[in-house]
Formats: structure tokens, sequence, C-alpha cells
């Protein structure tokens, strides 16, 4: 059982794994450098814990003690107990869903073991936003997608915006970082699958169009700003689009991901 210890010093040196949570580079260095992500909320928390994660520590005010009880009684890291006001000062930022976790990481699966048995994937290149990427992965964990791979420049899956965006679904929906950027999309193909590019190209076809009748599909994404590489389009199968009216040529990332699943899906 995890063990209550309530702190009253904002630098106290147990709650380093919870500061300055607003400086996006500065936590992804350290989250990586010590081998952790944070989880924010209780139903994060709780499905993190579910997942099989190993909890580093939890960070909560009383009032939230009740509500995971279950978790911490199966845990033994110990649960910082603070105020709401000291939780800000120390975060940075007003902890409004009551409670933060610090989880081990695991090692990534290989590429090999999230196309085993998967008929649908999503792939995306250099989305660097968390925001976009958490949305993409809870997106394709509820729209019917097997897995998600991710380029070596995307934004990090666990870091703790993307955690809370995706609601969790990242510790259920199977991914991994593609280790080869250059052949990404050759490599798919090799192991059978359709690879459907998303871009305003002269030859893209309607995204219904492009999946029909395809098996194994693989969904390529990239940024908004610039959108997939030349070599990503060079060596796709098919580009496709999302049929616009009103003069929008395009939808967010995150929402152009689920009407592409949505429509994969559908197949």
């Amino acid at each position: 059982m995890a063990e209550i210890v309530e702190i009253t010093d904002p630098a106290d040196p147990r709650l380093r794994d919870y500061r300055d949570l607003r400086d996006v580079q500065l936590r992804t260095q350290v989250e990586t450098a010590h081998g952790l992500f944070l989880a924010e909320g209780e139903k994060v928390v709780r499905r993190a814990a579910e997942a099989g994660y190993e909890a580093r520590s939890f960070l909560m005010a009383s009032r939230w003690l009740d509500g995971l009880a279950s978790v911490l009684t199966a845990s033994d890291a110990p649960c910082y107990v603070v105020s709401e006001a000291l939780a800000e000062e120390v975060t940075g930022f007003h902890v409004h869903r009551g409670a933060l976790a610090s989880f081990h990481r695991t090692p990534l699966p290989s590429v090999a073991e999230v196309l085993d048995g998967a008929r649908t994937v999503l792939v995306l290149e250099d989305i660097t936003d968390h925001t976009n990427v958490g949305a993409a992965l809870r997106n394709a964990a509820g729209l019917g997608v097997d897995g998600v791979l991710l380029a070596p420049r995307c934004a990090d899956p666990l870091y703790r915006r993307a955690v809370k965006v995706a609601m969790g679904t990242v510790f259920s929906l199977p991914w991994t970082r593609l280790p080869d950027w250059y052949d990404a999309l050759p490599s798919l193909g090799a192991a059978g699958f359709t690879t459907v590019a998303m871009a305003l190209t002269d030859d893209a076809v309607d995204v219904a169009e492009a999946v029909a009748g395809v098996d194994r599909l693989a969904l390529v994404l990239g940024s908004e700003g610039h959108g997939l590489s030349s070599r990503w389009l060079e060596t796709a199968d098919r580009h496709a689009v999302i049929p616009m009216t009103g003069g929008v040529d395009s939808l967010n990332i995150a929402a152009a991901a689920a009407v592409a699943c949505y429509v994969a899906r559908e197949r």
C-alpha cells in the first residue's frame, strides 16, 4: 500500500518529478533522462496503473485520496499529499483534475510487434504538437485503429499534455517509433500494408475511394504546416484527401485523423 506523506515545503526534493510542468523543453529532457512520464487526473492515473505501469509516486490534495484508494492500495509508491496552492506552486499550473502521478516508462515495442495482426495502422510524420498527437491517438483508439507508428521527430505521446488529451488511451493502444524514417513506407509495403498518404496533391482521390478494398491499411498523416515530406509522398502507394467545401482546403490534423480513421473503419 502506498505510504501517505504530507508535504508543506514546495522545495522538498521529493517533489522533483512534478516541478515546472509548463516548461515543455525542460520537462521533455527531464522525463527522458529519468525514464518517467506523468499522468494527470483520476481517470488517467487509474488507466496508467491498470495498464501495468509502475508508479514512482503520487501527488494530490487530500480530497482525492478516496477516489484513488484502490490504486494507492495496490501500489508501494509514496503518495505526497499537499495543499492545492502548494501543488500549483510546484507544478506551475492549477491542478484542476486533482491528482498527478509519476510512472516509470517501459521499453517501446518493435514495429513488427505493433504490426503483428494489425489491419489498420496510423502513421504520423513530424507532428510536434503534443495536443495533436494525443488527440490523434485518442481518435485512433476510439475508431478501431490497431496501432500507431510515429516518425522520430513526432511529439512524445507520453508527455503529460498528450496523455491528458488522449484520456489515457495511449496506455492501451499499441504504438512505437519508427527507427528508419527514410524507408518507413516501403517497409510497411513489404509487410503487406497499402500506404495511403493524406495530402493535397494533384493525384489525390477521396479517402473513401483510396481505402476501398484495402486489406491491411496504413493511413499516413503529416504536420499541419508543411504536410508530408517529399520522400513519404513519393513512396506512398496512394494519395487521398477529405472532400471539403466552403473554400476550406483541409482540417486540423487531429480532425483529419478522426475522419480518415472513421472512413477506414467503414471499409
